[in-house]
């Protein structure tokens, strides 16, 4: 018969060109073959020779060829139920892999979860060898959040992983994983159906590593502890459970740095060391995350990122030469010659730019801070580099000039209007125009629902200018609209502890404070100087003396001194405070104590 004059026109003439697809989707090979003769022996089945079927020429007679090509027809016509129906008919007649897998396709294009899923596993049941059909159904069932049905499957996946690449394929599970929505069904589900590799030496580590990591998607923060801690009693060098460990130190997880220590105690990559750095970095540890930024710069001095924030930090610490070596050095790394700069490292070097003129500026020397803000072209960071300009032209007697030059900015939108306001307000809040800060803040507030961060400002400002009552109410306001936000809690503490009233009160505001930032120098100056306050001098010393330890700084400094002072240590005391004014001369709480106490240093 005919098959192509039963065809309307059109068809015809697209089924002619079709006919590559038809070919295309099913194993390239088989049509590539040399037909079979009538006496040729027939092949073993897919199951007995553990290799997928082929389809053969002879198979494809036109009947085939015909539904074949009315499958594609209606796939393209967008009826893809009678296309799916068609292949998927096809590939059971002739148990081809690539029909199997073009009838799983038509159904996943047309979001057809359970056709797809029926198809997959049909291709299963008649290729059991085929890794892919396995792989399918896994991917699937996943897709249609039935987890609980995926345990075979991803055994079967991982076993039939040849040996030498079964740890890499236990390390990829998590990514077929990465959108399921019951996270926690699916870290127990991989973790049963990883139980026989558990206690292997050669898969262990992998094993425990990826239970790990689907536990963190769990929001299992202990768990994952435990998984890194088995995965490196398996394996001491491998670089997953640390990993796993620098992923849960910020939630605060006991035990979990040492586990990252004793990785890093080997031969570490730099990339796990960098990782650690930034942890130190997030706990507000700088002293410690400098050490290991150093680490990093000398056993990989071309990884420019851990130049940019080294510098930075001994910008911090007051270390100005040291702080630009190392941001000349990430210059110098980050602009490829007479090339253009990532996004990210466009950013990077506007950081770097800032933080040169900053030093520069401190040498009074404004023309070369001028130099290095004038390189910064990237839009997002223009805002910093005008602050800093407003900056030098405040430090010439032209703090006017400066506010117009931050005034004159654009604001495209809401966030570049606060950005604008906020640089105006530090403009003259350095330039100790405490009162016209206060008001413009003031006058913002009227407008809108309330910005906290922009009250917490305020009542800093309202501090300054002596209104305490004002300063108290806004921090409480701050407080009941945030309750999470710790520096409310540590400023209003301080601040009566300062004043040496309701110390009980003072002292519960601040532990409350900790309870958010619990290695935060600054909030545990505020600890200790209510314990001062409170008669608990002994204490007191303690307390600081771990603050000082922690960020050495002049206002810190002012306070263990005044503690070691009223304690009898007159000589650690007069030590300390020279430390302080050698980190900063101009500290007003330091100036202050010394004056109040009759000190000349």
């Amino acid at each position: 018969m005919d098959y192509y004059g039963l065809m309307h026109p059109f068809q015809s003439l697209v089924a002619t060109s079709i006919t590559a697809a038809v070919f295309g989707m099913a194993a390239p090979s088989a049509y590539a073959q040399t037909p079979a003769s009538p006496s040729t022996p027939a092949a073993s089945s897919p199951a007995e020779s553990g290799s997928e079927a082929t389809l053969d020429k002879s198979v494809l007679d036109a009947a085939l060829f015909y539904q074949l090509v009315l499958g594609e027809l209606n796939a393209q016509g967008n009826e893809p139920g009678t296309a799916y129906s068609l292949i998927l008919d096809a590939a059971r007649k002739t148990n081809d892999a690539g029909l199997f897998e073009r009838a799983v396709n038509v159904a996943l294009q047309a979001r057809s979860g359970e056709p797809a899923l029926q198809a997959a596993r049909a291709w299963k049941l008649a290729l059991p060898a085929s890794r892919e059909a396995n792989r399918y159904v896994l991917q699937i069932l996943i897709g249609l959040n039935r987890l609980g049905e995926t345990g075979e499957p991803l055994k079967l996946e991982i076993a039939s992983a040849a040996a030498v690449e079964r740890a890499t394929a236990i390390a990829a599970i998590p990514r077929f994983y990465a959108r399921a929505t019951d996270k926690k069904l699916a870290a127990s589900t991989v973790e049963q159906a990883l139980a026989e590799y558990l206690g292997s030496p050669s898969t262990g580590a992998a094993a425990w590593t990826t239970i790990g990591r689907m536990r963190i998607d769990a929001a299992d923060p202990s768990g994952v502890l435990d998984a890194a801690s088995r995965a490196q009693a398996l394996d001491p060098k491998a670089e997953g459970p640390a990993l796993l460990a620098l992923a849960v130190m910020g939630l605060k997880v006991p035990q979990a740095e040492p586990v990252v220590r004793r990785y890093l105690a080997g031969q570490p990559a730099v990339e796990v060391r960098m990782g650690y750095a930034r942890a130190l970095l997030d706990a507000q540890r700088y002293a410690e995350s400098a050490a290991q930024l150093k680490l990093v710069t000398t056993e990989k001095p071309d990884y420019a990122q851990a130049w940019l924030i080294l510098g930075t930090l001994e910008l911090q610490d007051k270390q100005p030469l040291a702080a630009e070596t190392s941001l000349k050095r990430y210059a110098e790394l980050a602009l490829p010659s007479g090339g253009t700069p990532s996004e990210e490292a466009s950013r990077g070097l506007a950081q770097a730019y800032l933080s040169l003129a900053q030093i520069a500026e401190q040498r009074k020397d404004l023309p070369l801070a001028e130099s290095w803000l004038s390189k910064i072209d990237n839009a997002d960071d223009m805002v910093s580099a005008q602050s800093r300009r407003a900056g030098i032209l405040a430090s010439q007697g032209k703090l006017d000039d400066g506010r117009k030059l931050l005034q004159s900015l654009p604001e495209k939108t809401p966030a570049d209007a606060r950005l604008k306001l906020m640089a105006e307000v530090q403009l003259l809040r350095d330039n100790k125009q405490f009162k016209t800060a206060y008001d413009m803040l003031a006058e913002k507030a009227k407008l809108g629902e309330p910005d906290f961060d922009l009250l917490y400002d305020q009542a800093m400002l309202a501090e300054k200018l002596g209104r305490l009552d004002e300063a108290e109410r806004l921090l409480r306001q701050v407080i009941a609209g945030k309750p999470d936000f710790h520096h409310a809690y540590n400023a209003l503490g301080y601040s009566l502890a300062e004043r040496n009233v309701r110390l009980p009160e003072a002292r519960a505001l601040i532990l409350k404070a900790l309870e958010s930032a619990p290695d935060d120098p600054f909030i545990t100056d505020s600890l200790g100087w209510v314990e001062f306050r409170s008669g608990n001098l002994a204490e007191a010393v303690r307390i600081l003396q771990g603050a000082y330890k922690n960020k050495p700084d002049a206002e810190i400094a002012a306070h263990l001194g005044e503690v070691l002072w009223a304690s009898g240590q007159r000589d650690q005391a007069l030590a300390i405070w020279r430390e302080g004014a050698a980190l900063n001369a101009d500290n007003e709480t330091l100036l202050e104590t010394l004056k109040r106490l009759r000190v000349k240093l």
